[in-house]
């Protein structure tokens, strides 16, 4: 990677005032006869033509082309950390489909865990080509170590080209490990993925707080790592019959060590979950009124729904969490979606785009939830939404 470099020796007290100033970014401080470089710096390079020799900018090295013919298949990690599947590994097995449609390679998956033959079956309705078994009863917990030993056998031993893993709890814990052990890349809560033909994944997320949509790729190591939230994509159906195979995977005593002793698992009560309703009505700061809650509150009820809401309610204490749609919160894919006063920032509008029906309600003509909802309503909320309640009570 391309960087700055001080030649420590060359600095003096006499000229170091002099290199700090050359920084328009204010990027250079001396502290302790030490001159250093924060992350101000934009690399523009001037202290490095202006400084004498003290600063010196170092090229990147050139890297090795790497041979991506080596690295085949699309890979999915299978969460069965509980009872079930989690069902973002049959979404993620959908897109896997997809996806290796346009570099012909063939679609894995890789289970770890205990007694999980016919979960494994399961999954061959579901385009999987072939699934890869670690199934001993030291996996029947999630210890971070066994697991990442399992996964990087698997990687050691068949090369996929790119790894699609849920952004679970325990996605979330696995994915970096297994990326870092890999010394690869890893893109975490994407929204879109697209190959390109050079099977390089391109991996979409909202970057510098939702303003942009940053196309990220990794095109000079393998396997690509990235993690995909639940409702994101849809989940294929599935086929009548199982059409590739398990194989059982080799299991050494050296993958089973751990430091970590689990003495007792205990569940956690069930919570609110916004992402398994079909009916959403969802609040913004443009219905953020006590009197619109209630109504909100109301209208849910009479559709059989859950009420939600933007980041500011929630940084507001108006909403607890829990009921926050965007990236920083939830991702739903309900039948129907009443957004409320909701301008539509990149980061709501990711967490909810791929619902059924979308319904938005909003004074400002412009806003950017008419960009993705199918009915668009120019109004006020305050006005339309008890009308509303009122016709829905009345054809009752």
């Amino acid at each position: 990677m391309s960087k700055l470099v001080i030649n420590q020796k060359a600095v003096t007290p006499e000229n170091a005032p002099a290199i700090v100033k050359l920084c328009p970014f204010g990027a250079i401080s001396y502290t302790n006869g030490m001159l250093e470089i924060s992350s101000a710096c934009k690399m523009c390079k001037l202290c490095a033509r202006k400084s004498g020799g003290i600063v010196e900018y170092v090229e990147e090295a050139k890297t090795t082309e790497l041979d991506k013919s080596l690295w085949r298949g699309i890979c999915v990690y299978a969460d069965c950390s509980g009872d079930q599947i989690h069902r973002v590994t049959y979404e993620l097995c959908g897109k896997a489909k997809k996806l290796a449609s346009v570099t012909n390679h063939p679609v894995f998956a890789i289970m770890i865990g205990h007694n999980l033959e016919e979960k494994a079956k399961k999954l061959l309705h579901y385009g999987v080509d072939k699934v890869f078994l670690y199934d001993h009863p030291a996996f029947l917990d999630f210890k971070i170590e066994p697991y990442t030993a399992a996964f990087c056998d698997f990687i050691e031993k068949h090369h996929p080209s790119s790894v699609l893993i849920g952004a679970t709890n325990l996605g979330r814990q696995l994915a970096p490990r297994v990326a870092a052990r890999c010394r690869t890349g890893l893109t975490a809560d994407c929204t879109m993925l697209e190959m390109k033909e050079n099977t390089d994944l391109v991996q979409i997320r909202p970057a510098f707080g939702g303003n942009i949509m940053a196309q990220i790729i990794t095109p000079n190591t393998r396997p690509q790592f990235c993690t995909v939230r639940y409702k994101i994509f849809d989940e294929p159906i599935p086929t009548e019959q199982p059409l590739g195979e398990i194989e059982r995977m080799e299991i050494t005593e050296k993958m089973l060590s751990s430091a970590i002793d689990v003495i007792e698992t205990v569940d956690k009560p069930k919570d609110i979950d916004i992402a398994e309703a079909d009916v959403i009505v969802a609040v913004g700061r443009g219905a953020a009124s006590e009197t619109m809650r209630t109504y909100a509150e109301e209208l849910a009820e009479l559709l059989g729904g859950m009420v939600a809401c933007t980041r500011p309610l929630v940084e507001g204490n108006v909403f607890d969490a829990k009921h926050q749609i965007g990236l920083s919160g939830r991702t739903v894919k309900p039948k129907l979606i009443l957004c409320l006063g909701i301008s539509g920032a990149v980061q709501f509008a990711a967490g909810m785009k791929a619902s059924d029906c979308i319904v938005a309600i909003n004074t400002d003509a412009s806003a950017p939830i008419f960009d993705v909802a199918h009915y668009c309503i120019v109004g006020d909320v305050n006005e339309i939404i008890p009308t509303l309640i009122d016709n829905i009570k009345g054809k009752r």
